[in-house]
């Protein structure tokens, strides 16, 4: 607890020194105010939004897109690299397609995603399921092949069927890769829910950012940054809580030994 609380004070100092200097640099004209808006006044933007209500709107619309997007990315990816990691010839034959798929960079998708799903909230969900999916594959994928070949075997020669093997080896092998991957695959969701609410919606906190930006209100833009950053940092605290919960088993790090 007191190393903790030194790291807790080291990173409280920091920000409030990068506030500090952001803020005297924009109060005595030392960053332009047309590019840097001014902490205090940004502050004060995130309150009005929430005092009226308005954010929480958008707020709603991320999370629905990014959870979504963070389910079915995370279902797919899982059942298929389960399915190519026990099925090698597939793997061998699906293998160049999937590294040309993965090649691509997911903000390109996006405007085809549009045409084919409109302004909806739809295109959010599937341009974060291009994101996630392939984390989720990977990672079950490299599980299921790190499987130790002795207990593998051991797992036949006591009889051990296909749906045993599957359900007390390879799940078993594979639950620490995949629970692992989950904070990278819900920060991969936020990026693809506000990627696309950004190149066109009409709600969102990356509609919002969006918005501010296109008549040139600096505070908006930092303000809108400032909300998905503490966004993403909720989320990411509860996907911890739930990763040590689930991986429980797992030894602990040295350093939190210490």
């Amino acid at each position: 607890m007191p190393n903790k609380a030194r790291v807790r004070l080291w990173q409280l100092g920091i920000l409030l020194a990068f506030l500090g200097l952001w803020e005297w640099g924009a109060r005595t004209g030392r960053l332009d105010k047309l590019y840097f808006a001014q902490p205090s006044e940004i502050a004060a933007r995130i309150v009005k939004w929430f005092s009226e209500g308005e954010i929480y709107r958008h707020l709603w619309v991320t999370s629905v897109e990014m959870l979504l997007a963070f389910a079915i990315g995370t279902l797919l990816g899982v059942a298929m690299g389960l399915w190519l990691a026990l099925s090698p010839p597939v793997a061998a034959v699906l293998d160049p397609y999937i590294k040309a798929l993965n090649s691509i960079p997911r903000v390109l998708l996006a405007p085809i995603f549009t045409i084919w799903f409109g302004l909806g909230m739809l295109k959010m969900i599937a341009l974060g399921i291009t994101l996630v999916f392939f984390v989720a594959f990977f990672n079950t994928y490299q599980g299921v092949r790190e499987v130790n070949p002795v207990v593998l075997a051991n797992a036949r020669m006591l009889g051990a069927d296909g749906s045993r093997l599957l359900r007390h080896v390879y799940l078993p092998s594979a639950a620490s890769w995949i629970f692992s991957s989950l904070r990278t695959s819900i920060g991969f969701a936020v990026i693809g829910a506000v990627i696309g609410e950004y190149l066109g919606s009409a709600a969102g906190l990356g509609y919002v950012i969006q918005q501010a930006e296109g008549v040139f209100d600096t505070t908006g833009v930092f303000a809108g940054i400032a909300v998905l950053m503490a966004f993403v940092l909720v989320l990411d605290h509860l996907v911890s809580r739930v990763e040590a919960r689930l991986l429980r088993w797992r030894p602990q790090a040295v350093e939190n030994q210490v």
